[in-house]
């Protein structure tokens, strides 16, 4: 069998002040600048009408730039159709054809860019074989699982050996187990092949869980590019705290500063946490679920006003003169009943002042 080599042409992707307008004045996405390494996988996240999904198809050249430069390795692609750019796409429907055997879905694209017919037969099974559908080239679509169904979608895409492979939400078919298996297998499968991929989700969980790095984007513009730990740990503001996982959003009083270090205080309470550029005077401190301590003798007081046992934790809402907090608990054998009385405070690591 002739060997496939995917991934070998893998190419960083560049906008310089690229911007799309629909229309007179429909702003999808306002004159963005973005880096995407090669061999990397970057996650486009933001809610809905942010612009990522409009940003993925200018990569594509499903969409021209109204404005900006476009690059793919060494080539200004921002004027070239679709067919000349050299990417695949995985679309979220999988667009496959059902009247198509699994095999004859893969070759399609193959025997459409001219490979001979035993060519494009050799490649779309080395194609199966590695994303473990070895043995299935013979079903329909409708005899395969959705999980499945999205591996064939992706076979195709990395047959044609792309230097960019685009990923449009490609999970939100799937049941949440499946999910966790199919984002697992897409990453294994770039980080195995050194692809470069552009990924997009609405999904805070799925892009934490597969990216080198995470492009949040709202109203059209970029927020915050960082490596998942660092929007986690060390977002800019209030909307990415909020948007990258969850986060409690509590008013806070710096009382001093020391070197790069502020303390904060809440009724009394008082915290030392890095002071991200801050003075003295009012901010916002971002607490995720999980980094507040409950229960303690000392801390802000509270009420447990929700008590849910989940399996694995309690999660509770607490309420309080700072208004109401969401926090997680590991101890689900002694749980705190609604309506007592606690303290809160926080955990060594993870509250963050949010810079204004």
């Amino acid at each position: 069998m002739t060997e496939i080599k995917i991934g070998t042409k893998a190419a960083p992707v560049r906008f310089e002040g690229v911007s799309k307008i629909f229309g007179k004045d429909v702003v999808a996405v306002d004159s963005i600048d973005l880096h995407v390494a090669a061999g990397k996988l970057v996650t486009l996240l933001g809610p809905s009408g942010c612009g990522k999904t409009t940003t993925l198809r200018m990569i594509a050249g499903l969409e021209m730039a109204s404005s900006g430069r476009i690059m793919i390795g060494d080539r200004d692609v921002t004027k070239l159709p679709a067919t000349d750019r050299d990417v695949s796409m995985v679309f979220q429907s999988y667009a496959l054809f059902p009247h198509m055997s699994v095999l004859e879905n893969v070759m399609y694209g193959l025997t459409f860019s001219g490979f001979a017919k035993a060519e494009a037969r050799t490649r779309a099974l080395a194609g199966l074989d590695l994303v473990g559908l070895k043995g299935f080239d013979a079903r329909l679509p409708s005899e395969l699982s959705g999980g499945q169904q999205q591996r064939v979608a992706v076979a195709r895409a990395l047959v044609l050996e792309p230097q960019v492979l685009l990923f449009d939400e490609p999970l939100s078919n799937l049941d949440a187990k499946l999910r966790r298996q199919v984002r697992e297998d897409i990453r294994a499968i770039q980080q195995d092949l050194g692809l470069t991929v552009v990924y997009v989700t609405h999904d805070q969980e799925e892009a934490l869980a597969v990216s080198d790095e995470i492009v949040v984007m709202r109203n059209a513009a970029i927020a915050q590019i960082g490596t998942p730990r660092q929007l986690y740990d060390a977002p800019n503001d209030r909307f990415v705290a909020d948007f990258i996982g969850e986060a409690n959003l509590l008013s806070c009083q710096v009382v001093s500063v020391a070197g790069d270090m502020a303390t904060i205080e809440i009724e009394g309470y008082r915290f030392t946490l890095p002071a991200r550029g801050l003075g003295e005077g009012p901010a916002t401190v971002a607490v995720r679920p999980s980094r507040l301590r409950i229960g303690t003798d000392d801390g802000i007081p509270a009420t447990v006003s929700k008590a849910t046992y989940v399996g694995v934790r309690m999660e509770y809402t607490l309420t309080g003169s700072f208004g109401q907090v969401f926090a997680v608990h590991d101890d689900v054998d002694a749980p705190l009943e609604p309506g007592r009385e606690i303290h809160m405070g926080f955990a060594e690591r993870g509250p963050v002042l949010l810079p204004e």
